[in-house]
């Protein structure tokens, strides 16, 4: 599998654990590169399901001059949309953190991960949107999830696969893994193009 990745040198320019996890899981060879710090602002005139495609596109550009012929570059980005068209990225603070989920709670949410998959001669975007449902969070249970795991680290200050997962989710619509951050089923048929 994956023969015609084997003369590529895969990079994942993501510090995300949970997307080295995903990729990972796919059974290719990677490395993960820290990427230079790049501004995550955006034209406020972008729709909000464009934004996380849009970050991940200024994610590639910022390592495109480092790519050498061989390089195949992964980029990603998530972003939580509420039920009001807002965008939740990583919370700043616990604060922030506990607004985000109390806003959250007993509503329907999107999840959008842009991903930007590329070569120097070759380039493909993926942009995943995912439906996801909350039931009715207390402020006992929000303060349970900030004590007890990170969602500083996580766009909308959760993560899926966690605790608050199987106590607050009633429903989701599309990809699951989507949601952890790495749409994987969309990623591996595009790379399977290179």
């Amino acid at each position: 599998m994956w023969d015609n990745l084997k003369d590529y040198h895969i990079i994942l320019g993501s510090q995300s654990p949970r997307r080295v996890q995903l990729l990972g899981g796919l059974g290719i060879a990677f490395e993960q590169y820290a990427m230079p710090e790049i501004d995550e602002s955006y034209p406020e005139n972008l729709p909000p399901e464009e934004v996380a495609l849009y970050i991940a596109e200024k994610k590639a550009k910022a390592y495109a001059g480092r790519m050498q012929d061989n390089t195949l570059l992964i980029t990603a980005d998530t972003v939580v949309i509420d039920s009001k068209d807002r965008i939740l990225g990583k919370p700043a603070d616990p604060a922030e953190a506990k607004s985000m989920l109390q806003c959250l709670s007993d509503s329907t949410h999107r999840v959008v991960t842009g991903v930007v998959i590329a070569t120097p001669g070759h380039r493909k975007k993926i942009s995943c949107i995912s439906k996801v449902t909350f039931g009715a969070l207390t402020d006992e249970q929000i303060d349970y999830y900030l004590s007890n795991f990170a969602p500083l680290d996580k766009a909308g200050a959760y993560g899926i696969q966690e605790w608050i997962g199987y106590v607050a989710i009633k429903h989701i619509e599309g990809s699951f893994y989507n949601v952890m951050g790495l749409p994987v089923y969309q990623v591996a048929h595009t790379l399977m193009l290179f």
